[in-house]
């Protein structure tokens, strides 16, 4: 199960600049049921001004933006918001990207109508980048933490990579997840949001050998923490067990979508 207690705001010892070409190529992005999930609760339209906290290569930052939203988006890796700004362009969309932390963020109160921090909360220090999440809300916005985590079922693929992980990274701590958090609607109400809702549902991503390869590779476990002979041998020992243990290719691997939205008063 993950310690988010042994999580350490921007994971001490994690860099994910590091990870940034297989990230890119390999980590899929939030389905397009969730996109939809944040349409149909009036959260996500047109012309609104959206900040997406912690993006990464863009996959959160990209849709809402095809959503008609005014997007602007921030990370701490330049790196990862490099390789974003190219996937923008081969899609024909704009984001405006600023290195920043959560905790920080380069806005004037009240800019945003809507917050989104996909897959990355667990990063932070959580009372200040929550604070200034609401800072940052109009009146009436709201703010949305989410997660698109794989489930590692027993005897699933998940499962085995995890294991595989923590033998070449003991220091790990984030194997075992069940993809809900229930410490993060704590987290809103505690920096003055209110309306707290969670909604969930599970999904199947396929992932041929190579891109789960490339997935895992870009997790905090390996590329973002070990040095280049410690991921070789990692990446080594994964293609190996898919071709003895999985060969099924592509992989169907279980997903969980989960989040939490609340608002700021009017």
């Amino acid at each position: 199960m993950i310690d988010i207690d042994a999580v350490r705001p921007f994971g001490a010892g994690v860099a994910f600049g590091q990870t940034a070409s297989d990230y890119a190529a390999h980590r899929a992005g939030f389905p397009v049921q969730f996109f939809k999930a944040l349409t149909d609760r009036g959260l996500l339209a047109p012309g609104m001004k959206v900040l997406d906290i912690g993006t990464g290569t863009g996959t959160i930052a990209r849709r809402l933006a095809q959503a008609g939203a005014v997007v602007s988006a921030v990370d701490p890796a330049a790196e990862l918001m490099a390789a974003a700004a190219k996937q923008d362009a081969e899609v024909g969309v704009t984001v405006r990207y600023r290195q920043a932390s959560a905790e920080t963020l380069p806005f004037a109160q009240g800019t945003f109508d809507l917050a989104v921090a996909g897959q990355c909360w667990h990063w932070f220090d959580r009372p200040r980048a929550a604070a200034e999440l609401a800072r940052v809300l109009k009146s009436g916005g709201t703010g949305v933490i989410a997660h698109f985590d794989w489930l590692p079922l027993l005897g699933s693929v998940a499962e085995a990579t995890e294991s595989l992980i923590l033998a070449h990274n003991p220091n790990w701590v984030m194997a075992g997840g069940t993809g809900i958090y229930p410490l993060w609607p704590g987290d809103l109400t505690g920096a003055g949001l209110t309306g707290v809702e969670t909604f969930s549902f599970d999904v199947v991503h396929p992932y041929t050998h190579i891109a789960w390869r490339g997935r895992i590779r870009a997790s905090a476990g390996v590329a973002a923490s070990l040095d280049a002979a410690g991921v070789a041998a990692f990446d080594a020992a994964l293609a190996k067990m898919l071709e003895t243990r999985f060969p099924a290719d592509p992989l169907q691997v279980p997903h969980r979508v989960w989040a939490v939205r609340a608002g700021k008063p009017e």
